[in-house]
């Protein structure tokens, strides 16, 4: 993935937890995921998210992969 693809990640990342009002925090502990890779996912600096976090965050999320990756 390169950069520009991962900043849309944790864009479409921080929007979809937002518009369900969920903290960074709350999203963590759904997803099973440690709360700085979803600080650093949404912020850009993660340089590869894993499929299978981005998989455990869409499902935390009850959203598809594909809304997360487009």
């Amino acid at each position: 993935m390169s950069k520009q693809e991962i900043s849309i990640i944790g864009k479409n990342i921080k929007k979809a937890r937002q518009a369900q009002n969920i903290s960074q925090d709350a999203l963590s502990k759904r997803a099973n995921v440690a709360f700085h890779t979803i600080a650093k996912i949404e912020a850009g600096s993660t340089p590869n998210p894993t499929i299978n976090t981005v998989k455990k965050i869409s499902g935390a999320l009850n959203t598809l992969i594909d809304d997360l990756i487009k």
